[in-house]
């Protein structure tokens, strides 16, 4: 059937249907588990690891590479996404970015514009990544932006902190260095660097550097004194 509008040809739809299923079967014998091949959208030319279970509702798009015993889905969506071995990508969307091994996102979190997450990497529910690197052993649980950011390890981002990366004119870059402890609802303002093993309180709105070791608070945020021990 040839639609006169477009003057392009219509597949019928059991056509497709047979198609999908022949890529999928393809993945099968080569020891990929697909739950259930009907509702799962595998482009030709993607590449998945041996062991690797593929959840329902999901769609694999472009030059997608998946490593080994990894979960992808269900209601995920990776396109030109490399993905390492032993990954959980749970209701989540990853675009055009590098997910090393090891590593959890989702559910409802969403990975794009190059980012890359290094081995051990958890992002939770509702965390979204942009034009970033989140270094190993990081983590970002709960309801974050993290945009045009470099992330060392082991750093900890608490719920609601946002990379306040624009400024209504240009893009400006965050730092966080090795095992800084971002907390809740922290608004960090680019350009600003956050030094190693620092940390901010809840709430604060950081607009200046925070040097290593060094704790902030308040809005702006301030350095807070350390407590006098008692005799």
């Amino acid at each position: 059937m040839t639609d006169s509008l477009a003057g392009k040809t219509n597949s019928h739809p059991a056509d497709a249907l047979v198609l999908r299923l022949a890529e999928a079967a393809r993945h099968v014998a080569a020891g990929v588990e697909i739950v259930d091949p009907a509702t799962t959208y595998i482009e030709p030319g993607a590449e998945i690891g041996a062991g690797t279970v593929i959840e329902p509702n999901t769609t694999i798009r472009g030059a997608t590479k998946i490593g080994a015993a990894s979960r992808i889905g269900p209601n995920s969506v990776l396109t030109n996404a490399e993905v390492g071995d032993r990954c959980v990508v749970f209701a989540s969307v990853i675009s055009d970015s590098t997910i090393q091994d090891d590593v959890h996102i989702g559910p409802f979190s969403h990975v794009l514009g190059d980012s890359h997450l290094e081995s051990d990497v958890r992002l939770g529910t509702a965390a979204e990544v942009n034009r970033s690197r989140i270094g190993k052993g990081s983590k970002s649980n709960h309801f974050s932006y993290i945009g045009d950011a470099e992330i060392g390890d082991d750093v900890n981002i608490g719920a609601g902190a946002v990379t306040c990366n624009y400024d209504g004119v240009a893009k400006h870059k965050t730092v966080i260095e090795d095992g800084a402890f971002i907390g809740s609802d922290s608004m960090l303002v680019a350009p600003v660097r956050i030094g190693k093993g620092a940390s901010t309180g809840a709430g604060s709105v950081v607009t200046k550097d925070v040097g290593d070791g060094e704790k902030v608070a308040g809005v702006p945020a301030k350095k807070l004194k350390g407590k006098k021990k008692h005799v």
